[in-house]
């Protein structure tokens, strides 16, 4: 139930108490309650799509699930919003799980009450697709030429399934016997489940003229000079998985100071079975978010071989037994951050679960020195509290303490591994990228994903998306076209009624006149398509027709600090048909008519009207008869989406 309170919020009107005069050009054009002005229905991108990195037509596949926009016959509304969302991103399933939604940041829907649950509704797409063993259709190949992709992570699989889908054949290079990248070896198996990892990898195998060669590095296993023989382009998505350590006297060389990668990979690949008594990770984002709640899962044993020692594992000595995890006790985990707790960059909720987990986190302190015994093992972590000066961390004189510590791990900040490619670093450990993903000054050669610049891993898919476009001019030896200011995967009206057998007829110029073309069936009538170079804000949309409508929250049943230790069960569940269509049902379509019928039943003069049933589609739901209208503008003051704009005549 909305409260008073609630009510009084969501009281939204064009005008404040005592307006009188009209803003803009209304008092130019309106003569009495007419104008020159006549309704246009204009497409324009959501800002939850404008958000997403990966440029998903979110707007697109919550309209699906929510039953507004059909599928074509014999489809089901599964497999039709599977296959809307897979335009641009082939991992459903997991950015439904681990994606920190910056979708939801920018959801219009957070001006009424909340946002859209798009993390969820988009997990309840991927499981879906995987209960129903949907595939991926591959086109026929389009050109006998072939790319090397180098890196199997998130960017590489991206790049292989979007040239696939262009006809281009490619073969995928890793040095790790799995595909999958950051998302196998860097992601605990709690927030990706591995069935459903492995899954989407192989939906994009099977694709077919998708080579896959693992445990081959480039650079040591083969040569760069090899392949430009071999294949005719090369995309470089190698990531970034050497972890940046401490900035303290001696970090180098400790034997108990490791990686946050490092000890991400080594727990994943199965070898780390338990970490250490008192283990200190320093961080703020995600991946310590990650290292502080694996390690609260696995916990410590008492007496442990100095063989065993959880440094021995990580930097690749040995390997635990299974055995080990029978003894283990819970672990003392502190995570330490530059920042305040809400401006540390680990996604809220990942942050909030680790403390529901046991995890003592302290913020605004910066880490000194580190403190060894006589063996030259770290026992401490000497920290201070610290104040930001022109941008750098800086310690505050007087406020030094130790914190103890068996296993120190630093989760800072990530670098490439450029070792026999130092041809391609710029300096920084990373490789160097144009606006179309191409490597300056190496004809042949793209990049894409972290190696750019550690980012999301929605970043690297997106990022991927377009290199492939690249690509595929490349191959054609066509020039790289301009891209559009809002570079997404965009709803295609002309592609549905294509879809819905509503294409317009071919036109004709020779035949009768071209004045006055209303009635023609060759054109689609008053309808503009500004989505490439618009995102809708929240104030062109009518708010007030919005309820209060609470956001349904996926299940979720992360353990709490006496339940972590040996829990690596799934935080969320999925969402059932019916929740997931209750959630979409909360999206306000943005930029795009979903067919609440307000402009038809406030219009004055009856001149907004429905589109016949057997001529109407997404997108063309209603019309305009000019003939009627008087320019008065109260359809466009009633749409929810902002659809319509009073444009005509201008």
């Amino acid at each position: 139930m909305a409260t008073s309170q609630d009510d009084m919020k969501l009281t939204f009107r064009k005008f404040e108490d005592g307006e009188h005069t009209w803003s803009s050009m209304h008092d130019k054009i309106f003569v009495a309650d007419e104008s020159h002005k006549c309704p246009v229905y204009v497409h324009r991108t959501p800002p939850c799509q404008g958000s997403c990195p990966s440029g998903e037509d979110i707007r697109g596949w919550l309209q699906i699930v929510r039953g507004i926009e059909k599928p074509p016959q014999d489809v089901s509304m599964h497999e039709y919003a599977f296959r809307r969302l897979t335009e641009s991103n082939p991992f459903p399933a997991m950015m439904g799980r681990v994606c920190p939604a910056p979708c939801q940041d920018g959801c219009n829907r957070n001006e009424v009450e909340d946002f859209v649950g798009i993390n969820a509704v988009e997990q309840y797409i991927g499981d879906s697709a995987v209960t129903n063993d949907f595939k991926y259709e591959a086109p026929a190949l389009k050109t006998e030429k072939k790319v090397a992709i180098i890196g199997g992570g998130p960017a590489g699989m991206s790049a292989a399934y979007h040239l696939r889908r262009r006809g281009i054949a490619s073969c995928i290079f890793d040095d790790h016997d799995k595909l999958g990248g950051m998302m196998e070896y860097g992601i605990p198996g709690y927030r990706i489940p591995r069935t459903h990892l492995t899954h989407e990898i192989n939906r994009i195998v099977e694709m077919g003229d998708i080579e896959v060669r693992t445990n081959t590095r480039v650079g040591k296993d083969v040569t760069v000079e090899e392949l430009e023989k071999e294949f005719d382009a090369i995309l470089w998505a190698i990531g970034c998985k050497t972890g940046r350590g401490l900035p303290v006297e001696g970090w180098e060389g400790t034997p108990n100071c490791v990686s946050g990668v490092a000890f991400l990979e080594a727990y994943n690949k199965g070898d780390l079975q338990v970490t250490a008594d008192k283990v200190v990770c320093v961080g703020g984002g995600d991946t310590s978010i990650d290292v502080v709640s694996v390690a609260r899962r696995l916990g410590k044993i008492s007496t442990i071989n100095e063989k065993e020692r959880p440094e021995e594992v990580i930097h690749g000595y040995t390997a635990h037994d299974a055995a080990l995890t029978a003894a283990r006790e819970g672990a003392e985990v502190t995570l330490t951050a530059l920042f305040p707790k809400e401006e540390m960059t680990a996604t809220e909720h990942e942050v909030r679960d680790a403390l529901h987990e046991g995890v003592t986190i302290l913020n605004e302190v910066m880490p000194i020195a580190l403190v060894k015994d006589d063996s030259g093992r770290a026992t401490a972590l000497r920290m201070a509290k610290c104040e930001i000066k022109d941008g750098r961390p800086t310690p505050v004189e007087g406020t030094e303490f130790d914190i103890e510590a068996d296993l120190i791990v630093s989760a800072i900040g990530q670098g490439g591994d450029l070792v026999g490619l130092e041809d391609f670093d710029n300096g920084r450990g990373l490789m160097d990228s144009d606006q179309f993903y191409q490597i300056p000054n190496r004809p042949g050669h793209f990049v894409a994903g972290d190696i750019i610049r550690p980012h999301l891993l929605t970043t690297a898919i997106g990022q991927a998306s377009i290199a492939a476009e690249s690509i595929e001019h490349y191959l054609k030896n066509e020039s790289q076209v301009k891209r559009p200011k809002v570079d997404k995967h965009h709803f295609n009206l002309l592609s549905k009624l294509n879809e819905a057998h509503l294409s317009p007829i071919e036109f004709h110029a020779n035949e009768g006149d071209l004045r006055g073309t209303s009635s023609a069936k060759y054109a689609v009538h008053n309808y503009e398509d500004r989505a490439s170079s618009e995102i809708i804000p929240h104030d062109k949309l009518f708010l007030g027709h919005f309820g209060y409508e609470p956001r349904l929250k996926r299940k979720e049943h992360g353990p709490g600090a006496e339940e972590v230790l040996g829990h690596f069960e799934e935080r969320y569940d999925c969402y059932t048909d019916e929740e997931a269509k209750a959630e979409a049902d909360r999206c306000m379509s943005c930029g795009m008519c979903f067919e609440c019928d307000n402009c038809v039943i406030y219009c004055p003069q009856d001149a907004v009207y429905r589109v016949k049933k057997d001529e109407a589609t997404t997108g063309r739901y209603v019309a305009t008869d000019y003939d009627r209208c008087i320019g008065c503008h109260i359809c466009s003051d009633v749409c929810p989406t902002g659809y319509i704009d009073m444009a005509m005549g201008e």
